[in-house]
């Protein structure tokens, strides 16, 4: 790992991501990139060119010296930190910047509040995770005491989702963690049962080409499964497949936004299928 993206807006939120992302940056010897996002509005950009050169130097100055009060903190010393300003406006030019500055993760604060859907759902946030090609990293709330030693992987356990596990297995080894799957099973229509399940795991790991432990967890909402799965084992790190640009993968999608407790305030992962 040698650059993290953070996109900040200068919010107690941006300031968690950045604070998560400094520490993972000190401990694989990482830089930093900044990105601002300033978004000039089109009546801005649609004055003369003077008022509009003048206003554009305007808010320039404005980022850049915000920039640099957002990055006088002591957990960013002696990390390479370059900030980049853009006059974009929309979230799902992250990942253009991500590409082209060589990154390898992006770590994101959001101030979802609510189950998984609820975190990404109408936000910047969820933009950037349906377009990023790169991991992205979700961070709600502050971490003092930051640190990756188990990371937990909802799966359905379909095919195209093993890249995923792939690319989780690799991070999870990257931090010296250990990575546990979890399939939850709801009752209902979507029920399963358990031969079936286990026809489902076995096809799997035979896909995958190894033998894994794969976790077999009931409940009556996948969501809240998930995160109490993660609680129970007392996880770190929360890994979730995406669909792109369809959002978050249909096992999350669809299921009911729940109210959780703060122990679904541990950092998600998203990687794209």
């Amino acid at each position: 790992m040698k650059k993290i993206l953070v996109p900040v807006d200068f919010s107690k939120h941006s300031e968690y991501a950045l604070e998560v992302a400094s520490k993972i940056a000190r401990q694989h010897e990482a830089g930093i990139v900044l990105l601002h996002m300033i978004g000039l509005s089109d009546s801005v950009l649609a004055n003369s060119e003077i008022a509009e050169e003048a206003e554009a130097k305007y808010f320039l100055k404005l980022a850049k010296d915000k920039i640099k009060e957002f990055t006088a903190k002591e957990y960013l010393k002696d990390i390479s930190v370059n900030a980049i300003i853009q006059n974009y406006k929309d979230f799902t030019e992250v990942n253009n910047v991500a590409q082209e500055q060589n990154c390898d993760l992006v770590v994101m604060g959001s101030h979802g509040t609510g189950g998984l859907s609820e975190l990404f759902v109408g936000s910047n946030t969820e933009k950037v995770v349906r377009t990023s090609d790169l991991p992205v990293i979700v961070i709600k709330k502050s971490h003092d005491d930051f640190s990756i030693k188990k990371m937990v992987m909802a799966s359905d356990l379909s095919k195209e989702s093993i890249p995923v596990y792939t690319k989780a297995k690799a991070f999870a080894e990257l931090f010296s963690a250990s990575l546990e799957v979890v399939y939850v099973n709801t009752s209902g229509a979507n029920f399963m049962g358990f031969d079936d399940v286990e026809k489902r795991m076995e096809s799997f790991k035979k896909e995958l080409g190894q033998e894994i432990n794969i976790n077999f967890y009931n409940h009556h909402s996948v969501e809240r499964g998930i995160l109490n799965y993660c609680f129970e084992k007392d996880a770190d790190l929360l890994v979730i497949p995406t669909h792109g640009r369809k959002g978050l993968a249909h096992f999350v999608v669809g299921s009911l936004a729940e109210n959780v407790s703060n122990h679904a305030k541990i950092p998600v992962m998203t990687i794209k299928l």
